[in-house]
Protein backbone atom coordinates (compact mmCIF):
# COMPACT_ATOMS: atom_id res chain seq x y z
CA UNK A 1 0.00 0.00 0.00
CA UNK A 2 1.46 3.11 -1.27
CA UNK A 3 1.58 6.26 1.34
CA UNK A 4 -0.88 8.56 -1.69
CA UNK A 5 -3.12 5.75 -1.62
CA UNK A 6 -4.14 6.28 2.07
CA UNK A 7 -3.63 10.08 2.07
CA UNK A 8 -6.80 11.99 1.79
CA UNK A 9 -7.00 15.70 1.61
CA UNK A 10 -10.18 16.87 3.34
CA UNK A 11 -9.73 20.93 3.75
CA UNK A 12 -8.82 23.56 1.90
CA UNK A 13 -7.86 26.89 3.37
CA UNK A 14 -6.86 29.79 1.26
CA UNK A 15 -5.62 32.49 3.79
CA UNK A 16 -5.06 35.85 2.70
CA UNK A 17 -2.32 37.63 4.67
CA UNK A 18 -2.39 41.71 4.45
CA UNK A 19 0.20 44.11 5.47
CA UNK A 20 0.59 47.61 5.18
CA UNK A 21 3.55 49.56 4.66
CA UNK A 22 6.51 50.63 6.63
CA UNK A 23 10.35 50.26 6.17
CA UNK A 24 11.14 48.71 9.42
CA UNK A 25 10.28 45.72 12.22
CA UNK A 26 9.11 47.81 15.48
CA UNK A 27 9.58 46.40 18.97
CA UNK A 28 5.69 46.51 18.89
CA UNK A 29 5.15 44.46 15.64
CA UNK A 30 2.87 47.21 14.46
CA UNK A 31 2.12 46.33 10.62
CA UNK A 32 4.38 46.06 8.20
CA UNK A 33 3.29 45.83 4.17
CA UNK A 34 3.23 42.78 2.08
CA UNK A 35 0.55 40.05 1.41
CA UNK A 36 1.33 36.16 1.90
CA UNK A 37 -1.10 33.46 1.24
CA UNK A 38 -1.24 30.22 3.89
CA UNK A 39 -2.68 27.10 2.91
CA UNK A 40 -3.85 24.68 5.26
CA UNK A 41 -4.02 20.98 3.90
CA UNK A 42 -5.31 18.62 6.61
CA UNK A 43 -3.91 14.63 5.66
CA UNK A 44 -5.94 11.64 6.99
CA UNK A 45 -3.11 9.14 6.61
CA UNK A 46 -4.64 5.79 7.22
CA UNK A 47 -5.19 2.33 7.30
CA UNK A 48 -8.84 1.91 8.40
CA UNK A 49 -10.77 0.88 5.53
CA UNK A 50 -7.84 -1.59 4.63
CA UNK A 51 -7.90 -2.89 8.46
CA UNK A 52 -11.63 -3.40 8.69
CA UNK A 53 -11.61 -4.72 5.17
CA UNK A 54 -8.91 -7.41 5.64
CA UNK A 55 -9.73 -8.33 9.33
CA UNK A 56 -13.80 -8.04 9.35
CA UNK A 57 -14.08 -9.55 6.06
CA UNK A 58 -16.46 -12.47 6.79
CA UNK A 59 -20.43 -12.35 6.69
CA UNK A 60 -21.09 -12.61 10.06
CA UNK A 61 -19.25 -9.48 10.88
CA UNK A 62 -21.19 -7.44 8.93
CA UNK A 63 -22.56 -5.88 11.72
CA UNK A 64 -19.86 -5.54 13.67
CA UNK A 65 -17.55 -3.81 11.21
CA UNK A 66 -20.69 -1.73 10.14
CA UNK A 67 -20.48 -0.91 14.18
CA UNK A 68 -17.04 0.05 14.19
CA UNK A 69 -17.12 2.46 10.76
CA UNK A 70 -19.81 4.71 12.57
CA UNK A 71 -18.35 4.61 15.77
CA UNK A 72 -14.79 5.52 14.36
CA UNK A 73 -16.60 8.40 11.63
CA UNK A 74 -15.72 11.20 14.12
CA UNK A 75 -12.55 9.94 14.27
CA UNK A 76 -10.81 9.10 11.17
CA UNK A 77 -13.28 11.56 9.29
CA UNK A 78 -13.03 14.31 5.84
CA UNK A 79 -14.16 17.15 8.10
CA UNK A 80 -12.65 19.49 10.69
CA UNK A 81 -14.49 21.56 13.09
CA UNK A 82 -12.46 24.24 14.68
CA UNK A 83 -9.07 25.14 14.28
CA UNK A 84 -6.42 26.97 16.61
CA UNK A 85 -3.76 29.04 14.88
CA UNK A 86 -0.77 30.41 17.10
CA UNK A 87 2.23 32.37 15.10
CA UNK A 88 4.92 32.35 17.63
CA UNK A 89 8.33 34.48 18.01
CA UNK A 90 11.70 32.78 17.38
CA UNK A 91 13.81 34.29 19.61
CA UNK A 92 14.30 34.65 23.70
CA UNK A 93 11.52 32.58 24.87
CA UNK A 94 9.40 31.76 21.39
CA UNK A 95 6.30 33.97 23.26
CA UNK A 96 2.80 33.69 21.34
CA UNK A 97 2.43 37.08 19.02
CA UNK A 98 -0.56 36.41 17.77
CA UNK A 99 -3.87 33.93 18.17
CA UNK A 100 -6.74 32.94 16.42
CA UNK A 101 -9.69 30.32 16.63
CA UNK A 102 -12.00 29.68 13.86
CA UNK A 103 -15.25 27.33 13.74
CA UNK A 104 -14.77 25.50 10.77
CA UNK A 105 -17.67 23.36 10.41
CA UNK A 106 -16.95 22.74 6.53
CA UNK A 107 -14.79 20.50 4.55
CA UNK A 108 -13.46 24.37 3.01
CA UNK A 109 -13.31 27.84 4.66
CA UNK A 110 -10.86 31.07 4.31
CA UNK A 111 -9.85 33.88 6.42
CA UNK A 112 -8.22 36.91 6.78
CA UNK A 113 -5.40 37.09 9.29
CA UNK A 114 -3.33 40.50 9.60
CA UNK A 115 0.02 39.77 10.58
CA UNK A 116 3.20 41.78 10.91
CA UNK A 117 6.25 41.23 8.39
CA UNK A 118 8.68 38.52 11.17
CA UNK A 119 9.80 35.08 11.39
CA UNK A 120 7.40 32.91 13.14
CA UNK A 121 7.05 29.45 14.24
CA UNK A 122 3.55 28.88 13.47
CA UNK A 123 1.78 25.76 15.17
CA UNK A 124 -2.06 24.50 14.14
CA UNK A 125 -4.38 21.98 16.04
CA UNK A 126 -7.83 21.50 14.75
CA UNK A 127 -10.60 19.60 16.49
CA UNK A 128 -10.18 20.09 20.26
CA UNK A 129 -13.02 21.91 20.67
CA UNK A 130 -14.86 19.01 21.15
CA UNK A 131 -12.73 16.39 22.87
CA UNK A 132 -13.57 16.90 26.55
CA UNK A 133 -10.00 14.44 27.27
CA UNK A 134 -7.36 16.68 25.45
CA UNK A 135 -6.91 20.12 26.17
CA UNK A 136 -4.18 22.36 24.67
CA UNK A 137 -1.69 23.68 27.27
CA UNK A 138 1.09 25.93 27.95
CA UNK A 139 0.23 27.79 24.52
CA UNK A 140 1.84 31.43 25.13
CA UNK A 141 5.50 30.16 24.35
CA UNK A 142 5.78 27.98 21.37
CA UNK A 143 8.15 24.72 23.00
CA UNK A 144 6.07 24.29 25.86
CA UNK A 145 2.96 24.52 24.01
CA UNK A 146 1.37 20.33 24.28
CA UNK A 147 -1.61 18.98 23.78
CA UNK A 148 -2.41 17.02 26.97
CA UNK A 149 -4.99 14.88 28.53
CA UNK A 150 -7.00 15.10 31.48
CA UNK A 151 -4.78 13.18 34.40
CA UNK A 152 -6.79 10.60 35.56
CA UNK A 153 -6.68 6.96 36.33
CA UNK A 154 -9.69 5.99 34.32
CA UNK A 155 -10.59 7.55 31.58
CA UNK A 156 -12.82 7.38 28.48
CA UNK A 157 -11.76 7.02 24.57
CA UNK A 158 -10.94 10.25 22.63
CA UNK A 159 -14.07 12.07 21.23
CA UNK A 160 -12.48 13.45 17.93
CA UNK A 161 -9.72 12.53 15.65
CA UNK A 162 -7.14 15.54 16.55
CA UNK A 163 -4.58 16.74 13.56
CA UNK A 164 -1.58 19.43 14.24
CA UNK A 165 1.32 20.88 12.18
CA UNK A 166 3.78 22.90 12.75
CA UNK A 167 5.60 25.64 9.88
CA UNK A 168 8.32 28.56 10.18
CA UNK A 169 7.00 31.32 8.32
CA UNK A 170 9.20 34.44 7.88
CA UNK A 171 7.09 36.83 6.26
CA UNK A 172 8.84 39.18 4.09
CA UNK A 173 7.92 43.00 3.31
CA UNK A 174 6.51 43.53 -0.21
CA UNK A 175 6.63 40.26 -1.70
CA UNK A 176 4.18 37.72 -3.06
CA UNK A 177 4.70 34.36 -0.20
CA UNK A 178 2.15 31.46 -0.47
CA UNK A 179 3.16 29.18 3.36
CA UNK A 180 1.75 25.49 2.76
CA UNK A 181 0.75 24.10 6.07
CA UNK A 182 0.18 20.21 6.01
CA UNK A 183 -1.82 18.64 9.09
CA UNK A 184 -1.49 15.38 10.32
CA UNK A 185 -3.53 13.22 12.72
CA UNK A 186 -2.12 12.90 16.30
CA UNK A 187 -4.69 10.32 17.89
CA UNK A 188 -5.32 6.51 17.03
CA UNK A 189 -7.69 3.29 17.43
CA UNK A 190 -7.93 -0.27 18.33
CA UNK A 191 -10.45 -2.88 18.41
CA UNK A 192 -10.32 -6.13 20.28
CA UNK A 193 -12.53 -8.55 18.21
CA UNK A 194 -13.59 -11.63 20.56
CA UNK A 195 -15.07 -14.90 19.59
CA UNK A 196 -17.09 -15.88 22.35
CA UNK A 197 -17.08 -19.45 21.96
CA UNK A 198 -20.56 -19.87 23.26
CA UNK A 199 -19.77 -17.86 26.71
CA UNK A 200 -22.10 -15.29 28.00
CA UNK A 201 -20.30 -11.90 27.15
CA UNK A 202 -23.28 -10.21 28.36
CA UNK A 203 -21.26 -8.78 31.50
CA UNK A 204 -17.55 -8.84 29.66
CA UNK A 205 -15.61 -5.71 30.01
CA UNK A 206 -12.36 -4.90 28.09
CA UNK A 207 -9.94 -1.85 29.30
CA UNK A 208 -6.50 -0.48 27.34
CA UNK A 209 -3.69 0.97 28.16
CA UNK A 210 0.16 1.77 27.74
CA UNK A 211 -0.31 5.48 25.57
CA UNK A 212 1.02 8.80 25.60
CA UNK A 213 -0.80 10.73 27.65
CA UNK A 214 0.42 14.20 26.20
CA UNK A 215 1.95 15.94 22.74
CA UNK A 216 4.70 18.70 22.12
CA UNK A 217 3.52 20.49 19.23
CA UNK A 218 6.88 22.08 18.06
CA UNK A 219 8.84 18.73 18.61
CA UNK A 220 6.01 16.58 17.19
CA UNK A 221 6.49 14.05 19.91
CA UNK A 222 4.34 12.40 22.24
CA UNK A 223 4.88 11.94 26.15
CA UNK A 224 4.37 9.27 28.24
CA UNK A 225 3.86 8.15 32.19
CA UNK A 226 5.52 5.93 33.93
CA UNK A 227 1.89 4.56 34.84
CA UNK A 228 -0.68 4.64 31.50
CA UNK A 229 -4.03 5.73 32.68
CA UNK A 230 -6.78 3.10 31.79
CA UNK A 231 -8.90 4.05 29.37
CA UNK A 232 -12.45 1.98 29.18
CA UNK A 233 -13.13 0.54 26.08
CA UNK A 234 -16.68 0.84 24.26
CA UNK A 235 -18.48 -2.89 23.54
CA UNK A 236 -19.61 -2.96 20.44
CA UNK A 237 -22.31 -6.46 19.64
CA UNK A 238 -22.64 -8.60 16.62
CA UNK A 239 -25.44 -9.50 15.24
CA UNK A 240 -26.40 -12.00 17.56
CA UNK A 241 -25.38 -13.82 20.78
CA UNK A 242 -22.94 -16.52 18.78
CA UNK A 243 -21.28 -13.80 16.95
CA UNK A 244 -17.95 -11.87 17.41
CA UNK A 245 -18.09 -8.95 18.98
CA UNK A 246 -15.75 -6.35 19.99
CA UNK A 247 -14.17 -3.38 22.04
CA UNK A 248 -12.91 -0.04 21.05
CA UNK A 249 -10.61 2.83 22.37
CA UNK A 250 -9.47 5.90 20.87
CA UNK A 251 -6.14 6.88 22.58
CA UNK A 252 -2.93 8.66 21.54
CA UNK A 253 -0.13 6.20 20.10
CA UNK A 254 1.64 3.23 21.78
CA UNK A 255 5.59 3.56 22.04
CA UNK A 256 7.76 2.55 19.14
CA UNK A 257 9.66 -0.68 19.99
CA UNK A 258 12.85 0.43 22.31
CA UNK A 259 11.36 3.28 23.28
CA UNK A 260 8.92 2.38 26.49
CA UNK A 261 9.26 5.55 27.60
CA UNK A 262 9.83 9.07 26.80
CA UNK A 263 9.74 10.99 23.42
CA UNK A 264 8.69 9.24 20.30
CA UNK A 265 7.88 10.72 17.01
CA UNK A 266 4.58 11.29 15.38
CA UNK A 267 4.97 11.07 11.43
CA UNK A 268 6.21 8.08 10.28
CA UNK A 269 8.18 8.51 6.61
CA UNK A 270 8.08 5.87 4.65
CA UNK A 271 6.23 4.16 2.36
CA UNK A 272 3.90 1.74 4.71
CA UNK A 273 3.98 3.80 7.56
CA UNK A 274 1.34 1.05 9.88
CA UNK A 275 3.97 -1.67 8.92
CA UNK A 276 6.31 -2.62 11.79
CA UNK A 277 7.89 -5.19 13.19
CA UNK A 278 7.38 -6.53 16.61
CA UNK A 279 9.54 -5.32 19.97
CA UNK A 280 10.47 -7.59 22.53
CA UNK A 281 8.78 -6.58 24.64
CA UNK A 282 4.66 -5.35 25.51
CA UNK A 283 4.07 -1.82 23.94
CA UNK A 284 0.69 -2.11 24.77
CA UNK A 285 -2.30 -3.85 26.08
CA UNK A 286 -6.09 -4.95 26.14
CA UNK A 287 -7.04 -6.25 29.86
CA UNK A 288 -10.22 -8.13 29.01
CA UNK A 289 -12.91 -9.53 32.64
CA UNK A 290 -15.00 -12.57 32.26
CA UNK A 291 -16.94 -13.66 34.73
CA UNK A 292 -17.50 -17.26 35.44
CA UNK A 293 -20.51 -19.13 36.29
CA UNK A 294 -18.94 -19.88 39.70
CA UNK A 295 -18.73 -16.48 40.73
CA UNK A 296 -15.35 -15.58 39.85
CA UNK A 297 -13.75 -13.44 37.53
CA UNK A 298 -10.84 -14.49 34.82
CA UNK A 299 -8.73 -11.86 34.05
CA UNK A 300 -6.61 -11.35 30.57
CA UNK A 301 -4.05 -8.83 29.74
CA UNK A 302 -2.46 -9.29 26.36
CA UNK A 303 0.85 -7.22 25.54
CA UNK A 304 1.22 -6.01 22.16
CA UNK A 305 4.29 -5.92 20.58
CA UNK A 306 3.76 -4.03 17.61
CA UNK A 307 3.35 -0.40 18.04
CA UNK A 308 0.18 1.92 17.53
CA UNK A 309 0.26 4.72 15.08
CA UNK A 310 -0.84 8.11 14.86
CA UNK A 311 -3.33 7.51 12.04
CA UNK A 312 -3.85 3.96 12.18
CA UNK A 313 -6.76 1.41 13.32
CA UNK A 314 -5.18 -1.76 14.71
CA UNK A 315 -7.85 -5.02 15.11
CA UNK A 316 -6.70 -7.53 17.36
CA UNK A 317 -8.67 -11.08 17.32
CA UNK A 318 -8.98 -13.57 20.26
CA UNK A 319 -11.55 -16.18 21.54
CA UNK A 320 -13.01 -16.61 24.75
CA UNK A 321 -11.30 -20.22 26.24
CA UNK A 322 -11.98 -22.58 28.95
CA UNK A 323 -12.22 -20.88 32.64
CA UNK A 324 -13.48 -17.22 30.08
CA UNK A 325 -9.38 -17.41 29.46
CA UNK A 326 -8.69 -14.93 26.06
CA UNK A 327 -6.76 -17.17 23.50
CA UNK A 328 -5.13 -15.57 20.58
CA UNK A 329 -2.95 -16.62 18.05
CA UNK A 330 -0.89 -13.67 16.52
CA UNK A 331 2.45 -13.79 16.95
CA UNK A 332 3.05 -10.10 18.23
CA UNK A 333 0.26 -10.77 20.90
CA UNK A 334 1.28 -12.61 24.44
CA UNK A 335 -1.70 -13.31 27.11
CA UNK A 336 -1.14 -13.44 30.93
CA UNK A 337 -3.85 -15.14 32.74
CA UNK A 338 -5.44 -14.34 36.17
CA UNK A 339 -7.96 -17.23 37.85
CA UNK A 340 -10.35 -15.63 40.41
CA UNK A 341 -8.89 -12.36 40.18
CA UNK A 342 -9.46 -9.56 42.46
CA UNK A 343 -9.53 -5.54 41.99
CA UNK A 344 -6.32 -4.84 43.41
CA UNK A 345 -3.38 -2.06 42.80
CA UNK A 346 -2.94 0.96 41.56
CA UNK A 347 -6.15 1.70 39.10
CA UNK A 348 -9.99 1.32 40.25
CA UNK A 349 -12.19 -0.93 37.32
CA UNK A 350 -15.60 -1.29 37.60
CA UNK A 351 -16.83 -4.47 37.01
Amino acid sequence: MKRRSIVGTFVWMAVAVVFSGCSVIDEDLSDCGTQADVDYELQLVTNMTTEIQTQLSAQADVQLASALRTHLSEIFSDYAHDVDLSFYDTVDDSIRLQHDRHIMDANQASYTLNLPMHQYMHLAVANIVDNNLVGLVNDEHCHPSMLQQVQQDTIDSHGTGIFTARLPMKVLENVDQTFDVHLFMANCASMLVIDPQGYDVSNVKAYSTGFATGFSICDSAYVYPKKSPIVRATKMNGQDNTSDFGFCSVTFPSPEPGKASGLTRTVIETEEPFIAQPGEESLWEYRVYVPNPDGTITESVLGIREPLRAGQLKIIKCRIGAGGKIESDAPEVGVSITLDWKPAGQWEIPL
